[in-house]
């Protein structure tokens, strides 16, 4: 299986970039793939709170750090590894990659290179699009419409968003629904993945005593997720099928 490189970030910080990489790794547990994460908020690593167990806190600007990431892909028995940059730091951590050759890498095939694009629901955030797209004519980039902080997108003009969209060749899209407020509160207050907190047990293991009704919700919510992730094949894609 070739080695799959998932990053998830924003040139803007509060879209919720930490919440979808969180979605993902319950995707892919749930789907028996297994995953590692690297958390780039350094030195806080909101991520690694919630994942302590797979997910590494690192400081992507480091030589060192980038070396955790990217010279165990081929190394690892892991072979999907999640990338959280933190806030603002898309673009610098795309530079990253090509100047040591990452993108060349995976435009000859060496690995799968995914990016998810959180996008906010203004139009300073629609124009990172163009700041992104020399980066990923190589990539499977997906576009993603994060609803989890009650964000409204796109009321803009269709020539409006066909400038920003048009740069980009074969882009996909994807949407993250609305979490009802307080399950997602009570899920941060657990510092447990969504699944864990699903099955009512305590981030560290054992028996939890969490509502019923807040489960049924993030319940309904990961799989609607799991209904986009399916929809854009990305269990494929990481399994060489796509």
């Amino acid at each position: 299986m070739k080695p799959t490189l998932i990053m998830v970030g924003a040139d803007k910080g509060g879209v919720g970039k930490t919440t979808v990489a969180r979605a993902l790794l319950d995707y892919f547990a749930a789907n028996k793939v297994f995953a590692r994460a690297f958390d780039t908020e350094h030195p806080r690593g909101t991520l690694a709170r919630f994942h302590p167990d797979i997910a590494r806190v690192v400081d992507i600007t480091q030589t060192p750090d980038q070396m955790r990431i990217l010279d165990t892909l081929n190394t690892s028995d892991v072979k999907v590894t999640v990338v959280d940059t933190r806030a603002g730091a898309l673009t610098t951590s795309l530079e990253a990659l090509r100047d040591v050759g990452f993108l060349d890498a995976a435009k000859a095939g060496e690995f799968n290179f995914v990016l998810f694009h959180i996008l906010g629901p203004s139009l300073a955030s629609l124009s990172e699009i163009a700041e992104t797209a020399p980066f990923v004519a190589d990539a499977r980039y997906y576009l993603v419409k994060n609803y989890i902080n009650d964000a409204t997108f796109f009321d803009w003009d269709p020539a409006t968003l066909q400038t920003y969209f048009g740069k980009v060749k074969h882009a996909g899209d994807v949407t993250i629904p609305k979490l009802n407020a307080m399950a997602y509160e009570q899920v941060d207050l657990a510092g447990a993945p969504w699944s864990t907190f699903v099955a009512n047990k305590k981030a560290g293991g054992g028996p939890a005593q969490h509502s019923f009704t807040l489960r049924g919700y993030v319940r309904t919510w990961l799989n609607k997720n799991a209904e986009e992730f399916d929809r854009i094949r990305l269990l494929d894609l990481v399994n060489g099928r796509a």
